[in-house]
């Protein structure tokens, strides 16, 4: 079997990730082909997007959002994603059982002796007039009758797990600070999630699984469950096999991947990127060594922005006072830290409408 190393990965990874070579996808395709973007904060899809594609607008993101065609909702590993319509209504009902555990994963002890699926018809029962609520205003009427919970864990398993929800805009609009408010799911979209399949067959969880061998792949079921956060796939990869590739990587896991999804030499040049704070093409695998060394992963789950230096993390980010400023975690050469500023460039210029080009390369790692 061919073993693929961390380079051809990494060249495999960025080319799926539309960051080997930005593309001329619409910004609904773009969302579709990475399967979500992850979203818990409201700005971070707006600089994933521009590092992916030409001519990102960030009007037509806040637009797509407003009109209800992308959403943002709690899904894979229980994290908010912003997803297509059509992809969280084929996709929410096959994450339920997962959400759930996920939330009595931590209020386990909090929820005991609650009627889950009474406490979920409580809460559709309450948003079923369609009027956005906050996870407080929910939880101040459902605590008259589970007081013992208490309100943060009550909150959690309605919003994130128990109930389908949509975060409504402004939140997740361009430059916008807005609070999380939920309508149902089904409201904001007018029409219902996809139930099961009720022969007991898991079309959803294939549809899955090709879609993240599309956008992250070459990949072992342990990465597929780490950016799914769903147990049950492995069903779904038994029924597919005929259908895929086979490779080894270089601790001899097997790995998975579409017989005709890009797998580029690994001596492609690959540029700067600039990636945003939670971006799934770090959070997306089990093992991150294709993309970051072992010293730096916890900068992904620690919610680092980070920039990609020939395919790999090699520097953090933040913006100061309009400035893109950006920390080494190794020392630079000349031509790498040129590289690394003018797309710091860039990056300011798309951030402030072009008022601002200010960057700041550190000299070398802290």
């Amino acid at each position: 079997m061919t073993v693929l190393d961390n380079r051809a990965l990494n060249r495999a990874t960025l080319a799926r990730q539309l960051l080997l070579d930005r593309a001329d996808l619409p910004v609904p395709d773009a969302v579709a082909h990475l399967g979500g973007l992850q979203a818990q904060e409201p700005q971070e899809p707006f600089v994933g997007l521009w590092s992916r594609l030409r001519a990102f607008d960030p009007a037509v993101l806040s637009d797509l959002v407003s009109g209800r065609s992308l959403v943002r909702t709690h899904l894979m590993r229980r994290t908010v994603h912003l997803v297509t319509a059509d992809d969280v209504v084929a996709w929410r009902s096959r994450h339920d059982a997962m959400l759930r555990q996920r939330v009595l994963g931590t209020y386990r002890r909090e929820l005991e002796g609650v009627d889950l699926d009474e406490l979920a018809a409580a809460g559709r029962a309450l948003m079923a007039d369609g009027e956005p609520r906050s996870a407080a205003e929910l939880v101040e009427v459902l605590a008259e009758r589970w007081p013992a919970p208490g309100r943060r864990p009550l909150g959690e398993m309605v919003v994130a797990a128990l109930v389908p929800m949509a975060q409504v805009p402004p939140r997740g609009l361009w430059r916008t600070r807005a609070g999380v408010r939920n309508v149902l799911l089904s409201s904001w979209l007018g029409r219902e999630i996809d139930p099961p399949a009720a022969d007991g067959s898991d079309p959803a969880g294939r549809a899955l699984v090709r879609r993240y061998l599309g956008a992250f792949g070459p990949a072992a079921t342990a990465d597929l469950r780490a950016w799914s956060g769903l147990a049950g796939l492995p069903a779904a990869v038994a029924g597919l096999r005929e259908e895929l590739v086979a490779f080894r990587d270089e601790r001899g896991r097997e790995l998975l991947d579409l017989p005709d999804a890009p797998r580029p030499d690994p001596g492609t040049p690959a540029p700067v990127r600039f990636l945003p704070a939670f971006d799934n093409a770090l959070l997306g695998y089990q093992d991150r060594g294709r993309i970051v060394d072992d010293e730096h992963k916890g900068l992904s789950v620690a919610g680092e922005r980070v920039v990609l230096l020939d395919g790999r993390v090699a520097a953090t980010w933040n913006v100061e006072a309009g400035t893109v400023a950006v920390t080494p975690l190794r020392a630079f050469s000349r031509p790498e830290r040129a590289a690394v500023a003018e797309e710091a460039r860039a990056l300011a210029a798309f951030l402030s409408d072009g008022e601002s080009r200010g960057v700041r390369v550190g000299t070398s790692a802290p």
